[in-house]
């Protein structure tokens, strides 16, 4: 088993920053492929980044390129997010994934291939 523990999020204006952290914790996890997501109010779940752990390889949803970047830091076995220049479409419940069939090769970008999910962090953007 995998845990996923999100924070950071919160309130912010649009125009802002936020960095989303994921602690993760249990069996190894130095293969998987880690995945951010996110819900907005009505809508089906989005992929916005993935990074592959063990490479640091990224893949990025067209729609954050740019103002979203995924990063890890493996002595804190922690994945982040950091959102600039935020927008009220932004907001969202984001969620924190792990794929334990990640690869240099592909990463997973839909939600049935993550085996893990964090709990969620609520970010929300006024205009």
């Amino acid at each position: 088993q995998v845990q996923l523990v999100e924070s950071g999020g919160g309130l912010v204006q649009a125009g802002g920053s936020l960095r989303l952290s994921c602690a993760v914790s249990g069996r190894a996890f130095g293969t998987y492929t880690m995945g951010w997501f996110r819900q907005g109010p009505g809508k089906e779940r989005e992929f916005l980044a993935a990074i592959w752990w063990l490479a640091g390889n990224t893949k990025y949803a067209d729609s954050v390129k740019g103002r979203f970047t995924i990063s890890r830091d493996n002595a804190k076995n922690t994945v982040y997010l950091q959102m600039n220049s935020l927008k009220p479409e932004d907001t969202a419940v984001y969620y924190c994934a792990a794929d334990s069939a990640g690869s240099t090769w592909y990463l997973a970008a839909r939600t049935y291939e993550y085996d893990y999910w964090g709990q969620g962090t609520q970010v929300t953007v006024s205009s």
